[in-house]
């Protein structure tokens, strides 16, 4: 972090170096810190150990410090290093899933909530990168812009309903990457063509999934129809399948069924299936967000705080899940509890 550039009068009284106060805030994070007052605390109870790897020349930072740096930092330059993991962590394909989340706590008078459109790895856990925009609706117009932050050659991008757009497929060909998109009713024509299509044929599914857990039971199956001719009048950029997931689920006597479209750029059945099943992931991580780190609670507003917080709840998410706190399938907020009770312990794991 020793690369954001520093907002603050360089001529004026700064007590705090920029780099100590944003590695002392991300570490309040996994430790579960929700304020700046919360932050001032950890900070100054664990002063000691902090000094093991930080100079903290006059001390740790107060809550007005944490606060006045988190609003007057720029979010786009924060993220970059988040934008740089990408490099080191790279591999030779991976699942990209783009969707938006709004901060609710984060609007005032002055502007709506904020709504970050966001570029994350499962696998890893890793945000790449992300816009923030002041409405859902701007998402369609955020979603090129994120494309131009991130390297996707090699990559499946999967985005949901909003951006299947033929702006945002082109775009994701043109940077060499694949893309799933979910067909919904946004796009009536393409919709029913799909649903005409996948009602009156007799295809075998590619491929099948079936999940039990607490008297539930859920199957999946999934197709994928590899001739588009039918479909593609040449519009949407190298489009070469189109897909159907059926999702029946059994439970407590009553059989539901729901059906869902895509179109992609994939022939391969299972790396199509993978894709699909995988766009859950960031649904999961904006509910961490939310219930874990209790984002939409809350309340910081001024400047560019909401922003440069979000940016730490996903890089301590990132950070956490990578802990080892010697359980079996510990919950995130074990881990944060660890983090809290023993930071030598576990930053150390970390940052070794």
């Amino acid at each position: 972090m020793k690369d954001v550039p520093d907002s603050r009068r360089q001529w004026g009284n700064i007590r705090h170096k920029l780099s100590e106060v944003l590695v002392l805030a991300l570490c309040a994070t996994m430790a579960g810190c929700q304020s700046f007052n919360e932050m001032e605390m950890f900070a100054s109870t664990k002063i000691d150990f902090l000094r093991k790897f930080l100079i903290l020349q006059n001390g740790t930072p107060d809550a007005d410090t944490f606060r006045r740096i988190l609003e007057k930092v720029s979010p786009d330059e924060f993220q970059k290093y988040l934008t740089n993991a990408q490099e080191v962590c790279k591999e030779k394909w991976q699942i990209v899933n783009i969707d938006g989340k709004t901060m609710r706590g984060s609007g005032n008078m002055v502007h709506n909530p904020y709504h970050v459109v966001s570029a994350y790895v499962s696998d890893k856990k890793m945000t790449l990168g992300q816009i923030t925009v002041d409405e859902k609706s701007n998402e369609i117009t955020a979603i090129p812009k994120l494309l131009d932050l991130i390297d996707i050659k090699g990559d499946v991008v999967t985005i949901d309903a909003m951006g299947c757009q033929r702006e945002i497929a082109r775009r994701i060909v043109e940077k060499n990457g694949d893309y799933v998109l979910a067909v919904k009713r946004n796009q009536p024509d393409l919709h029913d063509l799909i649903e005409d299509y996948y009602s009156a044929c007799n295809d075998k599914p590619i491929h099948v999934e079936e999940e039990k857990n607490k008297g539930r039971i859920e199957k999946r199956e999934y197709f994928l129809c590899t001739n588009t001719k039918w479909v593609d009048n040449g519009k949407w950029s190298n489009l070469q399948g189109v897909g159907c997931v059926k999702s029946t689920v059994e439970h407590k006597g009553e059989t539901t069924t729901t059906t869902r479209y895509y179109i992609t750029t994939l022939i391969n059945g299972e790396k199509f299936a993978n894709s699909v099943r995988g766009h859950w992931s960031i649904e999961s991580m904006h509910w961490m967000l939310d219930v874990v780190f209790g984002e939409d609670k809350n309340r910081a507003r001024k400047d560019h705080s909401a922003k440069n917080l979000n940016i730490l709840r996903k890089t301590a998410l990132t950070l956490l899940s990578k802990l080892d706190v010697g359980m079996n399938r510990p919950s995130m907020r074990c881990k944060m509890m660890g983090m809290a009770l023993d930071p030598e312990k576990y930053l150390t794991q970390l940052f070794a």
